[in-house]
């Protein structure tokens, strides 16, 4: 059954008791606490004094620094270890030869053991020794068969230097096992410290292992270097002991949370200050090259530490003025914009609610007090009509009222000034204040890192190509003229499964014939590689360039043994973070591999750069060196440049490559830019709270408060037939619910004044 009106209107009256949800106060609040947050962190944040002498760029730039020579270092190690047990097992795959012939053998062959030794595993006697000697006295023969007993492990020689000791068993059917001892000093493979740096290895209890960079006391002529000298040493020793403490933690607690890059342990650290001088440095721990792979080199707990002594400078420091004064603005406009909102359209609206749930109980002596502007001002005005029309009156007598209304200048408008308001506060943040231009200052320390680490990563590509060819070298010599195809193709492939820098390895004739291969389909490009080059790139053009080396086999007529090297290897070995793009080029300045997206053969993407890499290739006395450069440009902004050829020994030294880096200074923590950031991220965040909440009001009250504005206007000129039904529980839905309950009351008034119906008929 049909409720009746009156108990309708009890259920209007019930819901229009609920408590408010949403409505016009929830975007307000928002709005006053968003800016209010927006002014302390702009306080906080732009007004923060710099108390940091140094700039967290150059602290980052150490932090790369020793990540690099971790990087080196647990490369070396592994490598070391590989190529020792690969050359044990091809001799022992081979026919016996004497403790002498497998030193000398690895003696020409490889270049990067201190010393090396044969030992008989049964008796313990020392059948053959090479280079400096080896502490064979500090290896238990008889714990050689326990778990990890072939691990390699560290020891302490009498003048306190370590030296790492790697094994390898060498058998053969019918003689006695030998133990082929290797030993190394953990000292970097081709690091470039500049003229200020210091570079150590230590262990888990802070113990420096090896160090380079500062010289020994009787080095030096005067007695202020030799006191500078002992306080650089005592300096690495504490930083060595805070690193190694540090270094125990876990990696993840390690990192800011979403930073990635280096997977093991690293990270900066502060020391003291001498003359306008601060110590820095970067620590890291060994890390394997995949998440959670542990190789040879990280089970030794070692951590790398690199220290530099950088000018401060006391001008630097940044006062809270600015910070203050914005944050003032900020409030003051904020305040603005909100007493604005709250005057003009929360306030009006509230009026209206209450005038309206007045009306609904039957006060209709007084008249209605109309807001003086908007659509607040329209809804009160057909509040006024619809309260004579209750007292008697015609929807017709009650026209004249409703011509009599407020200008056009509405809620949309009030917001947009708002808008307005907040926006001249967020776009000078945003685009006009703390501008860094060309004339930024960037620390000179920070263009040494760039030449110095783009001068490691050479030595690096460098080191991996002559470690290639040097592979290439040992097995063909092991391969000589006996071994049949079938046992080539097994030792290939062995050997490409040990070096994962092959794309295919294949041996071929004198006239081009591939006899046998593993891995990818060999390039015929390959084969246009000259005899007399060991190492070449055999393409200039295509997708992808083709990267070959070469060793003769002995004994087979002008064999070689070819290996092409994977273009990815290349490019993994040029992914460090904090150098920006790094490109590897020919001697034609065209690119070959790259850290990020290229093409090959390109030429680098700015002229400037090309002659760079030019001009870093002139020979300065007897071989080129590495360079490092600052460019200003008013366009372009300053960019940190750095390039470094090819410079050493071994095969890859007559490609003429060149490795070239470039990034922005805009992307480096350095003061000037860390300000403008922030001052660009206060500007973003105040044109967010002012979209975000200033559209929130648009939607939850403008819109339906001007569709509110319409339906009382129309129930003020007589159409008493549309249901007025609200659609939200907020101010603007109470009084809508309020204009039903009094559009019935209308409708009831008509049915018992009898008024005809064509009286009530209303415009929709």
């Amino acid at each position: 059954m049909a409720a009746s009106p009156a108990a309708r209107r009890r259920k209007v009256r019930r819901r229009a008791d609920m408590s408010l949800l949403g409505g016009i106060r929830p975007p307000i609040a928002a709005l006053s606490a968003l800016l209010l947050t927006l002014a302390g962190i702009t306080a906080l944040g732009l007004g923060k004094a710099e108390a940091d002498l140094v700039p967290k760029a150059v602290l980052t730039s150490q932090q790369h620094f020793a990540e690099d020579g971790a990087v080196a270092l647990r490369a070396s190690i592994d490598e070391s270890v590989t190529d020792l047990n690969r050359t044990a097992g091809l001799f022992s795959a081979s026919e016996p030869v004497s403790p002498d012939a497998v030193l000398d053998k690895i003696g020409s062959v490889y270049q990067k053991w201190t010393g090396t030794a044969v030992l008989e595993i049964k008796s313990g006697k020392l059948l053959a020794a090479r280079g400096e000697n080896v502490p064979v006295t500090a290896v238990d023969t008889s714990k050689l068969r326990e778990k990890d007993g072939l691990s390699p492990r560290m020891v302490r020689l009498q003048n306190g230097e370590t030296r790492l000791l790697s094994f390898a068993l060498l058998s053969w059917e019918g003689r006695p096992q030998q133990l082929l001892i290797a030993s190394n000093s953990l000292r970097f493979p081709g690091i470039a410290l500049g003229q200020f740096r210091a570079i150590a290895v230590v262990d888990t209890e802070g113990r420096v292992l090896s160090s380079d960079g500062i010289p020994e006391p009787e080095q030096v002529l005067t007695d202020l270097q030799r006191d500078g000298v002992k306080r650089s040493n005592k300096q690495l020793k504490s930083f060595a002991k805070t690193a190694a403490h540090k270094a125990a933690q876990h990696p993840l607690k390690s990192k800011e949370p979403g930073s990635g890059g280096f997977l093991g342990v690293s990270g900066s650290l502060y020391g003291t200050e001498f003359q306008g001088d601060r110590a820095v440095a970067g620590y890291a721990t060994l890390v394997g090259p995949e998440p959670g792979e542990s190789t040879v080199a990280t089970s030794l707990g070692l951590t790398v530490v690199a220290m530099v002594e950088v000018a401060e400078d006391p001008t630097r420091s940044a006062g809270p003025l600015f910070g203050l004064l914005a944050a003032g603005a900020l409030l003051v406009i904020g305040a603005l914009a909100v007493a604005l909102l709250l005057g003009t359209v929360q306030r009006p609206l509230i009026r209206l609610f209450l005038e309206s749930r007045r009306l609904t109980r039957g006060d209709v002596t007084r008249p209605v007090n109309v807001p003086s502007h908007g659509e607040a001002a329209r809804i009160g005005h057909a509040l006024e009509r619809v309260r004579r029309q209750l007292l008697g009156e015609s929807a017709q007598s009650t026209a004249t009222e409703g011509r009599r209304r407020a200008g056009r200048f509405g809620s949309r408008g009030l917001i947009a000034v708002c808008a307005v308001l907040l926006l001249a506060w967020s776009a000078p943040m945003l685009l006009l204040l703390n501008r860094a231009d060309s004339t930024v200052v960037v620390p000179e320390q920070m263009v040494n890192d760039q030449r110095e680490r783009t001068e490691t990563l050479t030595d690096r590509v460098r080191r991996a190509l002559n470690e290639g060819h040097a592979d290439l070298v040992s097995v063909a010599a092991l391969i000589g003229d006996r071994t049949a195809p079938d046992d080539m193709r097994k030792v290939l492939e062995r050997t490409r499964t040990e070096h994962l820098r092959y794309e295919s390895l294949y041996v071929m004739s004198a006239d081009g014939k591939v006899i046998t291969s593993a891995g990818e389909t060999p390039r015929q490009e390959a084969g246009k590689l000259p005899a007399e080059k060991l190492l070449g790139l055999v393409n200039d053009s295509g997708k992808e360039p083709v990267i070959a080396g070469q060793a003769e086999i002995p004994g087979r007529d002008g064999a070689r043994l070819v290996g092409e090297f994977r273009i990815d290897f290349i490019n993994s070995l040029l992914k460090r973070p904090g150098l920006g793009q790094v490109r590897v080029v020919d001697d034609k300045r065209q690119i070959i591999a790259g850290n990020t997206g290229y093409r090959a053969f390109e030429k680098l993407p700015d002229e400037r750069l090309d002659s760079f890499v030019a001009g870093s290739n002139q020979k300065v006395g007897l071989s080129a060196r590495a360079g490092g450069v600052l460019y200003r440009d008013s366009g372009d902004g300053v960019q940190l440049a750095a390039a470094a050829p090819f410079v050493g020994g071994g095969a890859a030294k007559s490609l003429g490559w060149t490795v070239v880096s470039w990034q922005p200074a805009s992307g480096l923590a350095i003061p000037e830019y860390s300000l403008q950031n922030r001052t660009v991220l206060a500007g973003l965040l105040g044109i967010t709270a002012a979209a975000a909440c200033l559209g929130w009001l648009h939607i939850v009250v403008v819109r339906p408060l001007r569709e509110l504005a319409r339906q009382s206007e129309a129930l003020a000129d007589g159409d008493r037939r549309t249901v007025l039904y609200p659609r939200h529980h907020d101010e603007v839905g109470a009084v809508i619910r309020s204009l039903e309950l009094l559009r019935q009351q209308l409708q009831e008034q008509r049915k018992r004044d009898g008024a005809p119906a064509a009286a009530t008929a209303g415009r929709n």
